[in-house]
C-alpha cells in the first residue's frame, strides 16, 4: 500500500522546509499541539501532541525530506516511510509525497488526512508568513 500526493504550495521551497522542521511554527500549524522536530539526520520527530513520532532518515535542504514515521496507534516496532520533494514551480512550490509501509487499516484515514492535517494548514501559515 502506497499514498501518492502531489500538491501546490504558496511558498519557496525553503519556506516549506523550514515550516516542516521548525517545531515552534509546525505546532502553531498544527492547532498548538505540541511539536519537537530535530534539525539533524537521525534526529527524532514528536508531533501532534505525540500522536506521531518519527526519525529523520535524510534531510537534504529546500530539497527533500525522508521520514521513518509512526502512528502511535499502531503495533509496536511498525514504521511508514514518509518522503516529501520539494520543487519551485511558477507562484510556489510543489510538494511530491510519498508514503509507504504503513498498516493496510490506516489507508483511508492516512490519505485524506495529509491533506486536512498538513497541506491546508501549511498553505494557510504560508499565506500569513
Amino acid at each position: 500500500m502506497t499514498i501518492h500526493q502531489e500538491v501546490h504550495l504558496k511558498g519557496t521551497p525553503k519556506d516549506i522546509y523550514d515550516l516542516l522542521l521548525d517545531s515552534a511554527r509546525f505546532q502553531a500549524m498544527s492547532g498548538g499541539r505540541s511539536a519537537h522536530i530535530s534539525t539533524h539526520e537521525g534526529g527524532e520527530v514528536s508531533i501532534f501532541g505525540g500522536d506521531i513520532e518519527a526519525r529523520n532518515l535524510e534531510l537534504v535542504p529546500n530539497r527533500r525530506i525522508v521520514q521513518a514515521w509512526r502512528s502511535r496507534h499502531w503495533a509496536e516496532g511498525i514504521y511508514s516511510v514518509v518522503r516529501f520533494e520539494l520543487e519551485a514551480e511558477a507562484g510556489g512550490t510543489r510538494l511530491v509525497f510519498d508514503q509507504n509501509g504503513y498498516p493496510r487499516t490506516a489507508h483511508a484515514s492516512l490519505d485524506e488526512g495529509w491533506s486536512k492535517m498538513y497541506w491546508e494548514p501549511m498553505n494557510k501559515a504560508l499565506t500569513h508568513h
